[in-house]
């Protein structure tokens, strides 16, 4: 699944939420300098936050549709699995991964980026927990059901940053089996974001096994979902909760 997102790097780019410049500049901020390793850094959406905030950031993404698409917009990327990527002697004062870290080895990944850091450098993996209001979960689950009846996609228990205490566990889990860093800390940012119709249609393709419907189920969720956005006045408000788990590099 994890490679499947090249085939329309456009739309991901395009469509994807982006992170609350809070958490880059906090990030930032905590880590000893400016440069900047972003494993899986995908069309560049993590990166060029970075990239913006003044760092100086080289990508590291295993699809090459996707590293391409990041090269052209600005971004230093190699082609490579971030466990099997080779440093080459150089280090960085930060590695971060945005919505990726789940697709890694958590321990050979922990691993990998502290060979890649400087002693005090910062690893950061965060995401974007969805958290919708309740007549909009109401709505989405009903469509989902309708459509898909076999996805477990309920939106009134999957969402909010509980929803990311496994993933955050495993990744915190990894960090410390990986012998190399201080205990990790858990941070949260908050931030919304107004949707269209059109815009959250147009991102749903992109989530995960979404791109992998036959095209008739992925259009019947489309309707639906349509119908459901347009009955709750053509847009709606999601909540977004971005969740890090970081550590320092042991010196």
């Amino acid at each position: 699944m994890a490679e499947s997102y090249g085939s329309d790097a456009e739309r991901y780019d395009r469509t994807r939420p982006r992170y609350p410049d809070a958490l880059v500049e906090r990030i930032a901020a905590e880590s000893p300098g400016r440069d900047v390793l972003d494993v899986g850094t995908g069309t560049g959406i993590a990166g060029l936050a970075f990239l913006a905030h003044g760092c100086r950031v080289l990508g590291v993404e295993p699809d090459s549709r996707m590293a391409a698409f990041a090269r052209h917009k600005g971004l230093d990327v190699e082609v490579a699995k971030f466990e099997d990527w080779d440093p080459a002697g150089r280090d960085f004062d930060a590695v971060v991964a945005g919505t990726v870290w789940h697709w890694a080895d958590p321990v050979a990944g922990a691993d990998r980026a502290a060979r890649a850091l400087r002693p005090g450098g910062r690893l950061a993996l965060f995401w974007n927990a969805f958290q919708p209001a309740n007549d909009v979960a109401e709505a989405f689950t009903e469509a989902y059901t309708r459509a898909v009846p076999g996805m477990p996609m309920d939106w009134r228990r999957m969402t909010g940053p509980d929803a990311y205490a496994g993933v955050c566990a495993t990744a915190a889990d990894g960090i410390r089996k990986a012998a190399a860093f201080g205990e990790p800390e858990e941070w949260r940012f908050e931030w919304d974001r107004i949707y269209t119709r059109e815009e959250w249609l147009d991102q749903v393709p992109t989530f995960g096994s979404h791109g992998q419907l036959p095209a008739e189920k992925l259009d019947a969720l489309l309707s639906g979902l349509g119908d459901a956005v347009d009955a709750l006045g053509g847009s709606f408000s999601m909540h977004y909760t971005a969740v890090a788990v970081t550590a320092v590099r042991s010196g």
